[in-house]
């Protein structure tokens, strides 16, 4: 039986991509995402928020959609695959892991440079553009703010 290797996330736009284009024509984008989690502190009782940082890659068609639409601070809905590479930098092996995007989703409202706003409002205003590397279709997701009731 094979592996599964499925990553998705929605957070904000650390940084506006950068992007390259290779001489075989491809383009590629490269930006962090920063994805939060909220939880209350057991011995002060105060809601406590948790940050991390995820770096992503889109390939061609997505590189090129990312370059003209997305902006720091942009929330957006990435699916794809974690990726390990390595390289050698005087000497020294260096690691990193990145999340090689096949799916996007804009969640910000058009014409919003802040990234602000919220996600649900521009979902239901119709304010969303997916786009695919694959043919797969596009993810439904709805964003619940009120964690603290989960029951695990």
């Amino acid at each position: 039986m094979s592996g599964v290797n499925k990553v998705i996330i929605v957070g904000r736009l650390g940084k506006d991509p950068e992007v390259r284009h290779l001489e075989s024509g491809a383009s590629v984008a490269n930006f962090p995402v920063a994805t939060s989690e909220y939880y209350k502190d057991r011995n002060t009782g105060e809601r406590r928020e948790q940050t991390e940082w995820h770096n992503v890659v889109l390939w061609r068609g997505l590189a090129d959609i990312s370059e003209k639409y997305l902006n720091k601070g942009d929330m957006v809905y990435i699916e794809g695959k974690l990726r390990t590479r390595s390289w050698e930098k005087d000497g020294i092996t260096r690691y990193t892991t990145e999340i090689v995007g096949d799916n996007m989703t804009m969640l910000s409202p058009k014409g919003s440079n802040e990234g602000g706003g919220n996600p649900a409002s521009s979902s239901s205003a119709g304010g969303n553009s997916s786009y695919q590397q694959s043919s797969q279709p596009a993810a439904d997701i709805s964003m619940d703010d009120d964690t603290d009731d989960l029951p695990f």
